[in-house]
Protein backbone atom coordinates (compact mmCIF):
# COMPACT_ATOMS: atom_id res chain seq x y z
CA UNK A 1 0.00 0.00 0.00
CA UNK A 2 1.24 3.67 -0.67
CA UNK A 3 0.27 6.36 1.42
CA UNK A 4 1.98 8.74 -0.58
CA UNK A 5 -0.72 8.33 -2.82
CA UNK A 6 -3.44 8.64 -0.62
CA UNK A 7 -1.79 11.71 1.09
CA UNK A 8 -2.23 13.48 -2.69
CA UNK A 9 -5.90 12.32 -3.07
CA UNK A 10 -6.88 13.87 0.17
CA UNK A 11 -4.89 17.28 0.48
CA UNK A 12 -7.45 18.77 -1.67
CA UNK A 13 -10.39 17.78 0.68
CA UNK A 14 -12.41 20.59 2.20
CA UNK A 15 -12.78 20.51 5.54
CA UNK A 16 -16.36 22.29 5.39
CA UNK A 17 -17.39 20.09 3.35
CA UNK A 18 -17.40 16.35 5.12
CA UNK A 19 -18.54 13.12 3.10
CA UNK A 20 -21.57 11.83 4.02
CA UNK A 21 -21.33 8.36 5.61
CA UNK A 22 -21.53 4.81 3.83
CA UNK A 23 -25.36 4.71 2.81
CA UNK A 24 -24.53 0.45 4.51
CA UNK A 25 -22.76 2.09 7.27
CA UNK A 26 -26.69 3.97 8.14
CA UNK A 27 -28.86 0.55 7.23
CA UNK A 28 -26.11 -1.77 9.42
CA UNK A 29 -26.03 0.03 12.61
CA UNK A 30 -29.43 0.98 13.15
CA UNK A 31 -29.94 -1.80 15.26
CA UNK A 32 -26.95 -1.64 17.20
CA UNK A 33 -26.41 -0.15 20.47
CA UNK A 34 -23.65 1.99 20.92
CA UNK A 35 -20.60 0.99 22.40
CA UNK A 36 -17.26 1.19 21.07
CA UNK A 37 -16.60 1.14 17.45
CA UNK A 38 -13.22 0.58 15.37
CA UNK A 39 -12.80 2.34 12.20
CA UNK A 40 -10.45 0.73 10.33
CA UNK A 41 -9.02 2.13 6.75
CA UNK A 42 -11.08 5.22 7.98
CA UNK A 43 -9.43 7.90 5.62
CA UNK A 44 -10.81 11.08 6.57
CA UNK A 45 -13.46 9.24 8.80
CA UNK A 46 -16.70 9.93 7.24
CA UNK A 47 -18.00 6.81 9.07
CA UNK A 48 -15.91 6.94 11.82
CA UNK A 49 -17.83 10.85 12.48
CA UNK A 50 -21.31 9.48 11.79
CA UNK A 51 -20.75 6.55 14.22
CA UNK A 52 -18.96 9.26 17.09
CA UNK A 53 -22.51 11.11 16.35
CA UNK A 54 -24.70 8.49 16.55
CA UNK A 55 -22.86 7.84 20.54
CA UNK A 56 -20.44 5.50 19.84
CA UNK A 57 -17.06 5.66 21.36
CA UNK A 58 -15.08 5.98 18.06
CA UNK A 59 -11.42 4.87 17.15
CA UNK A 60 -10.10 5.29 13.94
CA UNK A 61 -7.26 4.08 12.27
CA UNK A 62 -5.67 4.93 8.58
CA UNK A 63 -2.02 5.13 6.89
CA UNK A 64 -2.13 8.37 5.43
CA UNK A 65 -1.18 11.22 7.76
CA UNK A 66 -3.22 14.05 5.67
CA UNK A 67 -6.34 11.76 6.03
CA UNK A 68 -5.52 11.54 9.80
CA UNK A 69 -5.27 15.14 9.84
CA UNK A 70 -8.24 15.95 7.85
CA UNK A 71 -10.07 13.65 9.63
CA UNK A 72 -9.09 15.25 13.34
CA UNK A 73 -10.04 18.47 11.92
CA UNK A 74 -13.76 17.40 10.41
CA UNK A 75 -14.26 15.34 13.79
CA UNK A 76 -13.32 18.96 15.34
CA UNK A 77 -15.48 21.12 12.90
CA UNK A 78 -18.40 18.37 13.88
CA UNK A 79 -17.82 18.46 17.39
CA UNK A 80 -17.44 14.68 18.13
CA UNK A 81 -14.44 13.11 19.76
CA UNK A 82 -12.71 10.74 18.14
CA UNK A 83 -9.34 8.55 19.17
CA UNK A 84 -7.25 8.85 16.00
CA UNK A 85 -4.49 6.11 15.08
CA UNK A 86 -1.91 7.08 12.35
CA UNK A 87 -0.81 2.84 11.30
CA UNK A 88 -0.33 1.04 8.69
CA UNK A 89 -3.13 -2.03 8.88
CA UNK A 90 -0.08 -4.63 7.88
CA UNK A 91 1.34 -3.64 11.20
CA UNK A 92 -1.30 -2.59 13.33
CA UNK A 93 -2.77 -4.69 16.04
CA UNK A 94 -5.74 -3.39 17.95
CA UNK A 95 -6.48 -4.53 21.19
CA UNK A 96 -8.09 -7.54 21.82
CA UNK A 97 -11.91 -7.98 22.60
CA UNK A 98 -12.21 -4.34 23.10
CA UNK A 99 -14.96 -3.29 21.19
CA UNK A 100 -18.55 -3.90 19.99
CA UNK A 101 -18.43 -3.05 16.41
CA UNK A 102 -15.70 -3.14 14.24
CA UNK A 103 -15.85 -1.61 10.68
CA UNK A 104 -13.74 -2.21 7.38
CA UNK A 105 -15.02 -0.52 4.28
CA UNK A 106 -13.16 -0.28 1.18
CA UNK A 107 -9.64 -1.93 2.02
CA UNK A 108 -8.51 -3.54 -1.35
CA UNK A 109 -5.17 -5.26 -0.94
CA UNK A 110 -4.01 -8.38 -2.25
CA UNK A 111 -5.58 -11.29 -0.65
CA UNK A 112 -2.70 -12.43 1.78
CA UNK A 113 -2.86 -9.39 3.59
CA UNK A 114 -6.37 -9.02 3.39
CA UNK A 115 -6.94 -12.45 5.08
CA UNK A 116 -4.69 -11.07 8.17
CA UNK A 117 -6.15 -7.74 8.64
CA UNK A 118 -9.90 -9.61 8.47
CA UNK A 119 -8.31 -11.98 10.99
CA UNK A 120 -7.10 -9.23 13.68
CA UNK A 121 -10.14 -6.87 12.76
CA UNK A 122 -12.29 -10.34 14.62
CA UNK A 123 -10.04 -10.46 17.40
CA UNK A 124 -10.96 -6.95 18.09
CA UNK A 125 -14.06 -7.74 19.18
CA UNK A 126 -15.85 -8.65 22.17
CA UNK A 127 -17.39 -11.82 22.13
CA UNK A 128 -21.70 -11.29 20.71
CA UNK A 129 -19.71 -7.72 18.74
CA UNK A 130 -20.41 -7.07 14.97
CA UNK A 131 -18.09 -6.88 12.26
CA UNK A 132 -19.00 -4.95 8.92
CA UNK A 133 -16.99 -6.10 6.33
CA UNK A 134 -17.90 -3.48 2.64
CA UNK A 135 -15.77 -3.53 -0.36
CA UNK A 136 -16.32 -3.19 -4.68
CA UNK A 137 -17.30 -6.72 -5.31
CA UNK A 138 -15.36 -8.12 -8.13
CA UNK A 139 -18.20 -8.42 -10.40
CA UNK A 140 -18.39 -4.14 -9.97
CA UNK A 141 -15.04 -4.40 -12.41
CA UNK A 142 -17.60 -5.57 -15.31
CA UNK A 143 -20.45 -4.71 -14.22
CA UNK A 144 -20.54 -1.56 -11.80
CA UNK A 145 -18.92 2.06 -12.06
CA UNK A 146 -15.53 2.74 -9.90
CA UNK A 147 -13.46 1.01 -7.76
CA UNK A 148 -10.62 -0.62 -8.50
CA UNK A 149 -9.32 -2.19 -11.89
CA UNK A 150 -7.65 -4.88 -10.65
CA UNK A 151 -9.51 -8.30 -10.40
CA UNK A 152 -6.77 -9.65 -7.93
CA UNK A 153 -7.35 -7.02 -4.94
CA UNK A 154 -11.38 -7.01 -5.20
CA UNK A 155 -13.46 -9.59 -3.49
CA UNK A 156 -17.04 -11.60 -3.39
CA UNK A 157 -18.89 -12.17 0.03
CA UNK A 158 -17.99 -15.89 -0.70
CA UNK A 159 -14.58 -14.66 -0.27
CA UNK A 160 -14.93 -12.86 2.86
CA UNK A 161 -16.95 -15.89 4.76
CA UNK A 162 -14.46 -18.17 3.71
CA UNK A 163 -12.32 -16.14 5.78
CA UNK A 164 -14.76 -15.66 8.59
CA UNK A 165 -15.73 -19.53 8.95
CA UNK A 166 -15.31 -18.95 12.44
CA UNK A 167 -17.65 -16.50 13.09
CA UNK A 168 -21.26 -16.65 12.99
CA UNK A 169 -22.20 -14.77 9.37
CA UNK A 170 -25.19 -13.25 9.60
CA UNK A 171 -25.28 -11.70 5.85
CA UNK A 172 -23.38 -11.73 2.84
CA UNK A 173 -24.40 -10.54 -0.31
CA UNK A 174 -23.87 -8.01 -3.04
CA UNK A 175 -25.26 -4.98 -2.84
CA UNK A 176 -26.27 -2.57 -6.20
CA UNK A 177 -26.89 1.44 -5.05
CA UNK A 178 -25.41 4.79 -6.71
CA UNK A 179 -22.20 5.24 -6.30
CA UNK A 180 -21.26 7.10 -2.58
CA UNK A 181 -17.51 5.86 -2.03
CA UNK A 182 -15.57 9.19 -2.55
CA UNK A 183 -16.15 11.55 -5.42
CA UNK A 184 -17.92 9.04 -7.66
CA UNK A 185 -20.92 9.68 -9.60
CA UNK A 186 -23.85 10.15 -8.16
CA UNK A 187 -25.89 8.54 -11.18
CA UNK A 188 -23.62 5.52 -11.85
CA UNK A 189 -24.49 2.33 -10.26
CA UNK A 190 -21.66 0.63 -7.98
CA UNK A 191 -21.73 -2.68 -6.65
CA UNK A 192 -20.57 -3.57 -3.31
CA UNK A 193 -19.76 -7.09 -1.12
CA UNK A 194 -21.14 -6.88 2.09
CA UNK A 195 -20.85 -8.91 5.25
CA UNK A 196 -21.98 -8.32 8.24
CA UNK A 197 -20.67 -10.93 11.21
CA UNK A 198 -20.66 -11.98 14.71
CA UNK A 199 -18.70 -13.23 17.35
CA UNK A 200 -19.59 -15.83 18.95
CA UNK A 201 -20.19 -15.91 22.43
CA UNK A 202 -18.49 -18.47 24.73
CA UNK A 203 -20.47 -21.01 26.30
Amino acid sequence: MDSEKWDRRYRDTDLKEHQAPSVILEEQIKNLTPGKALDLAAGEGRNAIYLARQGWQVTAVDFSPVAVENGRGMAEHEGVSIAWNLADLADYLPEQEAFDLVCLFYLHVPRELFSKVLNKASGALRPGGTLLVVGHDLSNLTEGYGGPRTPDILYTPEDVTEILDFMQIKEARRESHPGDHGNTDREKIQIDCVVRAVKPVRS
